[in-house]
């Protein structure tokens, strides 16, 4: 039922807002695991060549995933409170993204696998939790403005 002496819609931040960034959480900490503990292998595997040696800086790569994995995932459970917690989760995932490109992509060719991982566990995850913390940050400014009446 809508009031009529507030003609603007409230904004809404629904539980399967939290749901995703659960999942975003968790899935970047897993791939970040992944990176940490097996990253020569991984990275064989993602350039779809056993041969490969010296790949270094998966520690550091995997660590990073990892940190902004755990950051999305806290972020969830307090989102309106904690949105910097969830921006700086958005910011990790950026310099994921980022140092993997520096790291690794000059010694490895473009192919299905790389492309899932680029595409798929880096770049994609950037837009649902962009428009996430859009919404969170809409609904602070409003419960902010209601604290001001």
């Amino acid at each position: 039922m809508k009031n009529p002496s507030n003609p603007t819609e409230f904004p809404r931040f629904t539980m399967p807002h939290r749901g995703l960034l659960l999942l975003a959480g968790i899935y970047t900490i897993l791939w970040g695991a992944f990176f940490r503990w097996f990253g020569p292998t991984v990275l064989n595997w993602l350039a779809m060549d056993a041969g490969l040696e010296g790949w270094s800086g998966t520690l550091f790569y995997g660590s990073l995933g990892m940190i902004a994995g755990l950051l999305v995932f806290l972020s969830a459970f307090y989102p309106i409170s904690w949105v910097y917690l969830m921006g700086l989760g958005i910011v990790m995932k950026v310099a994921s993204l980022v140092s993997f490109l520096i790291l690794y992509m000059g010694d490895m060719a473009w192919n299905k696998r790389l492309g899932f991982h680029l595409i798929f566990n880096e770049t994609l995850w950037l837009i649902p939790l962009t428009i996430i913390l859009w919404k969170a940050l809409q609904v602070k400014k409003y419960l902010k403005s209601l604290s001001d009446q």
